[in-house]
């Protein structure tokens, strides 16, 4: 019925509200100081101007699952002990989805909350995939390959078929190239391998995030001096687009400049890009399909242009004029594989989810 956002927590910022049809039904100017104040507008503007809904739940995309958590989960006092005990596996994430939930707690006691988990859809992954070559020992049973953006990921294959038709079951590559970016290596609609593996920090460069890094980088830099923390400030968020650029961690920024850091950075993250869609390329032994989404993918044509023209090798032909016009479909007809533009709809699945295990027995 409607979708929105508030922007700027912690400042000035915008609560917007559009309907079904993308029409802006709402716009206000708002001073968010942290989740709940945010959650207050959000709670006044759907008493005020909604009255015949009824929130009945409220679903949240909670970056980090962990071993236990392998589909969405109605929370309680025991999931949120869990859910933070893993924010050491994700810092920059976690945190913020719980602070989420525990505000909206606050405010609405009685409404049910569920969280949906971006590691889930890579569960069923080869256990080659899923671990590192470490011993097992104990204290290391959850240092694995656990694999993120999984409600994008789990939302192309629920609409692969309807834009690739039996193809769709085929060896897939998606995609996800925005703020952070990530691929996902699919067959038969489930995830095969994917770029990101321990953290949201791994996989190809990103805004603000450098990608895979030897790790022995990370123990020089402890010998040099710096500490954890400054290490971890510098690797999630002054490297990648940004820190290469030294001007922007959006490429809409770096595309539109003539700099020659601007162009390095634009150049790394297509490189890495294409090195990814051949490693996962491998690991499902050929492509039939490359799917592009997120808001790098589904706004940058020359960064699509850029990527297929450097994966001819593996059968892809860019229809240059469908790719320009944003057309969903950008390869030529005829071409060995194809590739797409598809949106992704995270939300979608989470509405999903959230409706589901409202209406699971014991419910």
């Amino acid at each position: 019925m409607f979708r929105g956002k508030i922007e700027g927590l912690g400042e000035s910022g915008q609560f917007e509200v559009k309907d079904g049809y993308a029409n802006l039904v709402h716009r206000q100017t708002v001073t968010t100081a942290d989740h709940e104040v945010a959650y207050s507008v959000l709670l006044n503007w759907l008493a005020d101007e909604v009255r015949s809904v009824e929130l009945i739940a409220a679903g949240h995309r909670v970056v980090h699952g962990g071993i236990r958590f392998r589909e969405p989960v109605q929370i309680n006092t025991e999931v949120m002990d869990y859910l933070e005990s893993l924010i050491p596996l994700a810092p920059n994430h976690q945190p913020g989805s719980l602070q989420g939930i525990a505000a909206l707690q606050r405010l609405q006691p009685g409404l049910v909350q569920i969280a949906c988990f971006d590691t889930a859809f890579h569960h069923l992954r080869p256990e080659v995939e899923q671990h590192f070559a470490l011993p097992a020992r104990p204290g290391l049973e959850s240092v694995r390959r656990y694999g993120f953006h999984g409600l994008s990921y789990e939302y192309m294959a629920k609409v692969l078929p309807d834009h690739l038709g039996e193809r769709a079951d085929g060896k897939i590559v998606v995609a996800h190239l925005g703020h952070g970016a990530s691929l996902c290596a699919m067959h038969q609609r489930r995830s095969v391998a994917t770029t990101m593996t321990f953290s949201p920090l791994d996989g190809i460069p990103m805004a603000t995030r450098c990608g895979s890094i030897d790790p022995a980088v990370v123990l020089y830099l402890l010998h040099q001096g710096m500490t954890a923390e400054s290490i971890a400030d510098l690797l999630y968020f002054q490297s990648g687009l940004i820190g290469v650029s030294e001007l922007s961690d959006d490429m809409a920024v770096l595309l539109e400049q003539a700099t020659a850091q601007a162009e390095q950075a634009i150049e790394y993250f297509v490189h890495y890009t294409v090195r990814a869609i051949g490693s996962l390329a491998a690991a499902l032994q050929g492509l039939d399909a490359l799917i592009f989404t997120a808001g790098i993918g589904e706004h940058a044509a020359s960064i699509r242009e850029a990527i297929c023209q450097r994966c001819r090798w593996l059968g892809i032909e860019l229809d240059q004029t469908a790719n320009r016009r944003g057309l969903p479909c950008i390869s030529r007809r005829g071409s060995h594989v194809q590739a797409w533009v598809i949106s992704t709809d995270e939300e979608l699945m989470i509405a999903g989810h959230t409706l589901h295990v409202l209406h699971e027995p014991g419910n």
